[in-house]
């Protein structure tokens, strides 16, 4: 049974009330942190708008976060394939691939939020054509990462002997995670997918149930299900703590005061560091070998530091 590799997610929400200089100096500080710890990626995700709080755009913010580590592993969870044309997004994820050394996790998925769309001039249109799109752009993609000349037309996005130099340095490719918890979008996963990103999903049984999807997609298409990493997001959020009276107090402070406990609960796993343990081996168990983690606490190094000495360290 393989190891399993931990990928923190670190998203806009989690760095507010700072500005945006603030914003940054804080992202790159704790990036520098889980290089340190021994993290196997970070991940930013990929919003133009978010009401009116501020989002850094995530190729441009992992480029310079390129420069400055050397063995953490860079992703986008994940880019929307909607706002920017494919073949164009095939040289911008070369291109980090190549400055950052081979560290490139492209994750990409086909849109969930309309209003951002909108207000950018972008259509949005039903879940089955974003997918149809997000089909397309992949296929554009691989194209351009792998072939000297690329050529394709499509119903949506075409190539006439375009090339893509340089290639990306990982082979054949980087890898692929396919955000995404509809049907049609595991169906596209069990096509082009490394990895499956499903999000927190509140029940082992539904995770069960959407890894049931994927292997009987990917025997549609004659796809070794085996070929693709099994992963998943533990929890919505993760509160860790040494004692149980130190959990109990974290999760009053981050619990929004307008929601019942037991509400905040389903979204997150919070407990001692032994209890951590415990719920990700169930995961294990199934399979599981890469887990998505969102520390409550970020941008503060606490859970992340007590989760790697005595949940990541244990497992090497």
């Amino acid at each position: 049974m393989p190891k399993p590799k931990f990928g923190v997610f670190l998203p806009f929400y989690a760095f507010q009330a700072l500005t945006p200089n603030m914003y940054y100096d804080h992202l790159r500080e704790v990036v520098l942190e889980c290089e340190k710890l021994g993290y196997a990626s970070v991940w930013l995700d990929d919003h133009l708008m978010y009401g009116n709080w501020q989002i850094l755009e995530p190729w441009t913010t992992l480029s310079a976060l390129s420069s400055l580590t050397s063995k953490i592993r860079l992703g986008t969870m994940v880019t929307c394939s909607a706002h920017r044309n494919p073949a164009l997004l095939a040289k911008t994820a070369a291109t980090l691939d190549v400055i950052s050394h081979g560290r490139l996790e492209f994750g990409v998925g086909a849109g969930v939020q309309e209003n951002e769309h909108i207000a950018y001039g972008f259509d949005f249109p039903k879940l089955n054509q974003r997918v149809e799109r997000l089909f397309e752009a992949l296929e554009v993609i691989i194209r351009l990462w792998t072939q000297p000349k690329a050529n394709y037309s499509g119903k949506y996005f075409s190539l006439k002997e375009a090339i893509c130099e340089p290639k990306p340095l990982q082979s054949p490719y980087p890898p692929i995670t396919i955000g995404g918890i509809s049907d049609k979008t595991v169906k596209v996963a069990a096509q082009f997918a490394d990895r499956c990103d499903w999000g927190f999903l509140p029940t082992i049984d539904a995770y069960k149930q959407k890894t049931a999807l994927l292997q009987q997609n990917c025997r549609a298409v004659g796809r070794d299900f085996d070929e693709i990493e099994r992963s998943c997001w533990p929890a919505g959020q993760i509160i860790v703590a040494q004692t149980k009276a130190e959990v109990a107090e974290k999760i009053s402070r981050f619990k929004p005061a307008n929601h019942r406990l037991e509400d905040f609960l389903k979204t997150t796993l919070g407990g001692t560091p032994d209890v951590i343990y415990e719920q990700l081996q169930t995961y294990v168990e199934l399979g599981v070998s890469y887990f998505m983690l969102f520390f409550a606490d970020l941008p503060r190094f606490d859970s992340l530091r007590l989760f790697s000495e005595t949940i990541i360290k244990p497992y090497l």
